[in-house]
């Protein structure tokens, strides 16, 4: 067997947000690595649940893998992460790409939070650069940065013929994501894409979220060969003049994610929640105005 075939991606659908998680892993060493895990939450009711993590755990367990890292996308629009609660049960650190600082800048801003808040990154055990590199078991991993949805994404590379790009692609024929949240931009998201595309054409994406069409099921893969014929975005040499026009004139037109309040001051903390107040309570703020 080679090292490649030794390779195992499973995915792990969130209904709620239409989210796929991921377990990467070595079959031959039981090294893993879990990508943007997903905390049940009810807004209504304000209740946080652990069924969607468990699941993770479940199977980690069931397959005696020893994970390596917890590896977040980006800090995420519409659901809060599990990373902490996978933490705790796996023992292991969570990464994120370095310019989660300038996510946590602006958001700190917008949300007002304690002066004990620091935008410095220390919420998470690593933060990654551009084009750093690291082995788990035989899988090579190389993160590229991929801003424009937000400052901070990435997407990590996995022995050069799988990608996981958070919210950067959507399938083909969903598109690409939004750039209108603070510090995105269409034009910096699309010199991201392109250079996604420099990858060998049959490399594997994977997406964060999936919204399929009337009559088409969740699909968490898709091809760079694929993109780039027929992502209804950026496929078929679209320019950044199109891409910029579109994306922008679409993103005007679009309401702000449901769980977007809640979701980025958890987020931006590695998913921890804010610190509790005197009465013993966790509280989340609601920014008038502001979004």
């Amino acid at each position: 067997m080679s090292e490649h075939d030794c390779i195992k991606v499973t995915a792990f659908l969130d209904n709620d947000s239409e989210t796929f998680s991921y377990v990467v892993y070595d079959s031959d060493s039981k090294q893993a690595v879990v990508i943007d895990p997903v905390l049940d939450f009810d807004y209504p009711s304000g209740k946080t649940y652990t069924q969607g993590a468990q699941r993770i755990i479940d199977f980690i367990k069931s397959q005696n893998l020893s994970v390596a890292w917890i590896l977040e996308t980006h800090a995420h629009a519409d659901h809060l992460s599990a990373a902490p609660f996978l933490k705790k049960h796996l023992n292991a650190p969570i990464a994120i790409g370095q310019h989660i600082t300038e996510v946590q800048k602006l958001f700190k801003q917008v949300y007002h939070l304690e002066k004990e808040f620091l935008p410095n990154g220390e919420h998470f055990d690593k933060l990654l650069e551009d084009g750093e590199t690291f082995q788990v078991g035989a899988m090579a991993f190389r993160v590229i940065h991929t801003p424009g949805h937000t400052p901070a994404d990435v997407a990590y590379v996995v022995n050069e013929n799988k990608v996981f790009v958070g919210d950067t692609l959507f399938n083909p024929d969903v598109g690409t994501a939004r750039c209108d949240f603070p510090g995105g931009s269409a034009s910096t998201l699309y010199q991201s894409i392109q250079r996604l595309f420099t990858l060998g054409k049959e490399t594997e994406v994977y997406i964060c979220h999936d919204y399929p069409p009337e009559g088409r099921q969740h699909q968490c893969k898709t091809t760079i060969e694929a993109q780039k014929q027929s992502n209804i975005h950026v496929g078929g040499q679209a320019s950044e003049e199109q891409f910029v026009k579109w994306r922008e004139e679409r993103d005007a037109t679009l309401s702000m994610p449901r769980l977007i309040i809640p979701a980025i001051q958890v987020n931006i903390r590695a998913g921890r929640l804010p610190p509790a107040e005197d009465d013993g309570t966790v509280y989340l703020k609601v920014p008038l105005n502001k979004l």
